[in-house]
């Protein structure tokens, strides 16, 4: 049997396997992903987040999120993102782009009641996120429920980078099913 990374249908298979584990392993690779988007002025921004869900019938990712925080705000403008996940042991790097919904109010209800309590006063916390403070802990933790929201990335194209002996690269597209073709690393 062929090692993972020499297919394309392996290296696919590898992405979903990593991003399940992000979710269900606080110690995985991909449960702490860089998320690029773009600002309302053009500046491009980075931040690390933490993965929340991993979809692969539906090719979607959740994300929570402060809805007050810069990058609600940039993704209102733009509504596209880019994740990135190194998998160093794995010599993997996974790249996923695609646009995102901002879910909040009923529509991410049900994710709220799975917040841990003791994790929920993150979002609501007065001032908003970002915004400038005398001191470290000048700020106030409260009921996070109206600040609450779900990001939601549903994917349009992966694309992936084994560091082995010898370096694949590979890009796929989602167009009802994923397409895949190697690329040169």
């Amino acid at each position: 049997m062929p090692d993972w990374h020499s297919t394309l249908p392996g290296l696919l298979g590898r992405v979903w396997q990593s991003l399940g584990r992000g979710v269900a392993d606080r110690h995985a690779p991909a449960r702490h992903i860089a998320l690029a988007t773009t600002a309302p002025d053009g500046t491009p921004q980075v931040r690390t987040v933490v993965l929340r869900a991993a979809d692969p019938a539906e090719a979607t990712l959740d994300i929570h999120s402060d809805l007050r925080s810069a990058k609600v705000a940039a993704l209102r403008t733009r509504p596209l993102a880019e994740a990135l996940v190194w998998d160093r042991r794995a010599r993997l790097q996974i790249r996923l782009s695609g646009e995102v919904a901002i879910l909040t109010g009923p529509a991410a209800a049900a994710l709220w009641s799975r917040v841990p309590e003791n994790a929920r006063p993150v979002y609501g916390a007065e001032p908003p996120p970002g915004t400038p403070i005398p001191e470290s802990l000048a700020y106030a933790t409260a009921d996070g429920t109206a600040a609450f929201a779900v990001l939601r990335l549903t994917l349009a194209r992966i694309e992936v980078l084994h560091l082995g002996d010898r370096h694949r690269r590979a890009a796929f597209l989602r167009a009802g099913a994923w397409q895949g073709e190697w690329l040169s690393p």
